[in-house]
């Protein structure tokens, strides 16, 4: 963490596991950068579904217990009591050894587990990490646009990229209309694929708007039962059985697991069908590649709302519905 005391910042902050009524806005110490560190005056941060069950501990089986072993058993301990996985903003000072950036340079970034906590005024981030991710803003996008790109493009990125889908092919993307789901229809188009888009009734409009070639409405009919064969499977949801996904995969196709349960893991293993689960390990440069998708025009963040800081407890009933098109954002900077 960062050292040093300076004025208080505004933060929010959150007191123990439990509904968004657990978070409070207050004045925590700002921090110093060590001289590895850029201090960065956020702009915008946003609020996912992952933020949610980080506060509200809403895990099964082992995972609740390792997140409490990790977060502290209570509630959040210090470190961890400040939410929020990405960021966009203007550096405000620099540590003596930081070479690649300097003061006023606008970023947005992907904060390692350690250095969490964006939903605040200030933050010192490493200027290099092994997990967590820092380069220059795109410069085509608002503070606001940019904050909802780190997080949900390096996962779309990890499960569509790599060789995963090819041209020509046909992709099926269940939860198409959240964090992840409206960067990987985008990247599905880059590709040069055919994309099938599933969500809700009120999604489907932002799913077209974004190029997905078809769409379904879960709440109406089941993928699984139109007889439609696909090439690709990425089922960000993350609630269907290996076995049930597989009716609709080809032979030799590929079912790609944003959200794996304990169960797909191990299944996974054993499964008569390619699975690629987890989450991504995504490095800098991959970041950098998709500033420059977005700066081209290929990409671009989809954002359904945008909160002050001081209205975080609406914002995460918002996004606790499920109802959010893609992403919502917090203004901290007026």
């Amino acid at each position: 963490m960062c050292l040093g005391k300076e004025i208080n910042m505004k933060a929010i902050v959150c007191t123990k596991y439990g509904p968004p009524e657990v978070l409070q806005l207050k004045e925590v110490e700002k921090p110093t950068p060590k001289d590895n560190e850029v201090l960065i005056k956020i702009h915008a941060a946003t609020v996912t579904m992952g933020d949610c069950e980080m506060r509200s501990l809403k895990f099964s089986g082992w995972l609740k217990v390792l997140m409490r072993l990790g977060m502290g058993f209570r509630g959040p301990r210090k470190s961890f009591s400040i939410l929020g996985q990405e960021l966009a903003g203007e550096i405000e000072a620099v540590g003596k050894h930081v070479k690649l950036f300097k003061e006023g340079d606008q970023v947005f970034a992907a904060p390692d587990f350690v250095h969490l906590g964006t939903c605040t005024e200030y933050i010192c981030l490493p200027e290099e990490s092994k997990e967590g991710l820092l380069a220059k803003k795109p410069t085509n996008m608002t503070f606001e646009e940019a904050a909802a790109v780190p997080v949900g493009s390096l996962e779309a990125l990890y499960f569509m990229g790599n060789g995963n889908i090819k041209s020509g092919q046909k992709v099926l993307i269940n939860g198409a209309g959240g964090t992840i789901g409206t960067f990987a229809i985008q990247l599905a188009k880059y590709f040069e694929v055919e994309v099938t888009g599933v969500d809700s009734t009120g999604k489907l409009d932002i799913l077209r708007s974004i190029g997905a070639d078809f769409v379904i409405d879960y709440t109406q009919e089941d993928f699984t039962e139109k007889g439609e064969i696909y090439d690709v499977i990425f089922d960000v949801v993350g609630k269907r059985s290996l076995s049930n996904l597989k009716k609709s995969l080809k032979k030799n196709g590929l079912i790609l697991l944003a959200n794996p349960k304990f169960s797909h893991r191990i299944r996974g293993k054993f499964s008569s069908v390619r699975v690629k689960a987890g989450t991504a390990n995504s490095k800098a440069e991959d970041l950098i590649y998709l500033k420059e998708l977005i700066e081209a025009g290929k990409i671009k963040s989809v954002v359904d709302s945008t909160y002050p800081l001081e209205e975080i407890v609406e914002a995460h009933r918002y996004v606790e519905t499920g109802n959010k098109k893609g992403h919502v954002v917090i203004k901290i900077v007026e």
